[in-house]
C-alpha cells in the first residue's frame, strides 16, 4: 500500500490479528512519505485485563460520555492503557485535507461485524454487518447507517490475495483481504477501501464486533430490552429439554427440538435470545435490511443499560463486562489516544444514536441477487462526508429507522 498522508501510518506488521486475536501493532508515530520501519511486537501481559475490551465498552466508548465511562481523563487512560490496538482502516483513512488527525471535526467510524465460530479460518470470514457510524462536528449525535452485505461493489485489486480487482458482493472485501495471513486486520482495510471507493467517506477509526462474543456482555449486563417486529422462527436455535440449543448440537442428543420463537413485541432478553434473535436474516420481511435494523437496535439497547444501570461510572462493574466480553472486539482510534476520542464524545449519549436506513429499508436488486446503493442513498453518503448528514435527515425523515 502506498505511504498515506493521513492521521495513521499505513500497517507495517505483515501478521496480522486472527479470530482469535494476534501480535500488536506497534503505536509509534512513523515519519510521513519515509520508508517503512520494520515493526517491534509489543511484549504482552499473559492476560491483559484492558485487553479483553468489550463490544459495550468499545460501543460506548464511541457513542457515550467520555465522563461516564470511568469518570476522568487520567482514570481512562489508566483503564485502557494495556488496548493494543490495530490499523483497521489503512488507506482508507482521513488525509489532512480531510481533518487529518485533529478530533475537532467530525468524526466517521467503521464498524464490521462478523458472526465467526472458533472452527473457521480467520482469512475465511465475510463481514455481514457493516455499519458506518458519523458524529457530526457538533459531537452532539451520532448515526449508524448500515450498507446491505449483498451491494455489488467494485473491490480493488489485492496482489497477495489472488485478486484481479472486480465486481462482488461487498461483504467479500472482508474476505478477500484476509486472505493468505491478512486475517481480520486486511479484512477490514479491504472493507474500509471498497467503501471509500463507492461512497467517498474516508474514516478515522473503526472497530471488528465479534457478534458471538455479545452473548457474555449481555449475560454480564442482565439482560436487554428488544422489541421484535415481527414474529420469527429461529433458523438457527431449539429447545431440547426446555434449554436453548444450536440446532446442530440439538439434532445429536436425539431429543426432540421444538423451535425457538421470537414474538412481536418488546421485551428484556436474556443473552442468547437477543443474539440469536438479531441473527436472523432469510426469514425476515426485508431480509437483510430487517436484520441491520436488529442488529443496530441490539448495539443501541446494550449502550443503553450499559450507562442506565452506571456500569460505566463504576470501575470494578466496567472490569466484569472486560472480562465477560473477552477478545469481542478489536479497536483503531485511527491513532488518536482513546481518552481523548472518549471525552471528544462526551456530548453523545446511547439514546441519542439515530438509526438510518439505505434503499428504503428495501432490497434494491439489480436483477443478478446483488443490489446497488440508490442514488438517494449515494446522496446521503455524501452528506456524511460533507457533514451535512443531520440537514439530510432533516429533509428525508423517512431514512430514519423506526426500531427503538
Amino acid at each position: 500500500m502506498p505511504v498515506q498522508t493521513s492521521r495513521r501510518p499505513p500497517s507495517l506488521d505483515r501478521s496480522r490479528p486472527s479470530a482469535g486475536g494476534s501480535a500488536a501493532i506497534p503505536s509509534q508515530a512513523r515519519t510521513r512519505g519515509a520508508d517503512p520501519i520494520a515493526p517491534k511486537k509489543r511484549t504482552r501481559r499473559k492476560d491483559p485485563l484492558w485487553a479483553r475490551l468489550t463490544v459495550v465498552f468499545g460501543a460506548v466508548l464511541m457513542l457515550t460520555s467520555g465522563v461516564a465511562i470511568v469518570g476522568s481523563k487520567a482514570l481512562i487512560s489508566q483503564a485502557t492503557g494495556g488496548i493494543a490496538q490495530r490499523n483497521l482502516i489503512g488507506d482508507a483513512g482521513k488525509t489532512d485535507a480531510e481533518g487529518g488527525a485533529s478530533l475537532d471535526g467530525p468524526i466517521d467510524m467503521l464498524l464490521l461485524g462478523v458472526d465467526a465460530r472458533e472452527r473457521w479460518a480467520a482469512d475465511d470470514v465475510r463481514s455481514d454487518s457493516i455499519i458506518v457510524l458519523h458524529i457530526p462536528a457538533t459531537h452532539d449525535q451520532a448515526y449508524l447507517i448500515s450498507i446491505p452485505r449483498d451491494t455489488e461493489a467494485h473491490i480493488p485489486a489485492l496482489k497477495k490475495a489472488g485478486w484481479n480487482g472486480g465486481t462482488d458482493k461487498i461483504n467479500a472485501a472482508f474476505q478477500i483481504g484476509a486472505r493468505n495471513g491478512g486475517g481480520w486486520e486486511g479484512g477490514a482495510q479491504w472493507m474500509a477501501k471498497t467503501i471509500k471507493e463507492l461512497t467517498g467517506v474516508s474514516f478515522d477509526g473503526g472497530a471488528i464486533i465479534n457478534f458471538g462474543g455479545f452473548k457474555n456482555v449481555i449475560d454480564t449486563l442482565g439482560t436487554v430490552r428488544i422489541c421484535v417486529k415481527q414474529e420469527v422462527q429461529s433458523i438457527h436455535m431449539s429447545y431440547v429439554d426446555g434449554k436453548p440449543m444450536w440446532n446442530a448440537d440439538a439434532k445429536k442428543t436425539g431429543k426432540p427440538m421444538k423451535p425457538v420463537v421470537h414474538k412481536k413485541g418488546c421485551r428484556e432478553m436474556e443473552g442468547w435470545a437477543a443474539l440469536d434473535y438479531a441473527r436472523q436474516r432469510k426469514t425476515l420481511t426485508n431480509g437483510d435490511y430487517d436484520r441491520q435494523a436488529n442488529q443496530q437496535q441490539l448495539i443501541k439497547a446494550m449502550a443503553r443499560k450499559a450507562t442506565d444501570k452506571g456500569m460505566l461510572t463504576n470501575p470494578l462493574k466496567l472490569q466484569q463486562l472486560v472480562k465477560a466480553a473477552g477478545k469481542a472486539l478489536v479497536l483503531d482510534t485511527g491513532g488518536a489516544k482513546i481518552e481523548e476520542l472518549a471525552l471528544t464524545m462526551r456530548g453523545v449519549t446511547g439514546n441519542e444514536l439515530i438509526m438510518l436506513k439505505t434503499n428504503a429499508g428495501t432490497f434494491n436488486g439489480n436483477g443478478s441477487g446483488r443490489e446497488v446503493l440508490s442514488e438517494d442513498t449515494l446522496e446521503m453518503f455524501k452528506a456524511v462526508k460533507e457533514d451535512r448528514l443531520a440537514q439530510y435527515v432533516f429533509y428525508h425523515p423517512e431514512v430514519i429507522s423506526n426500531r427503538k
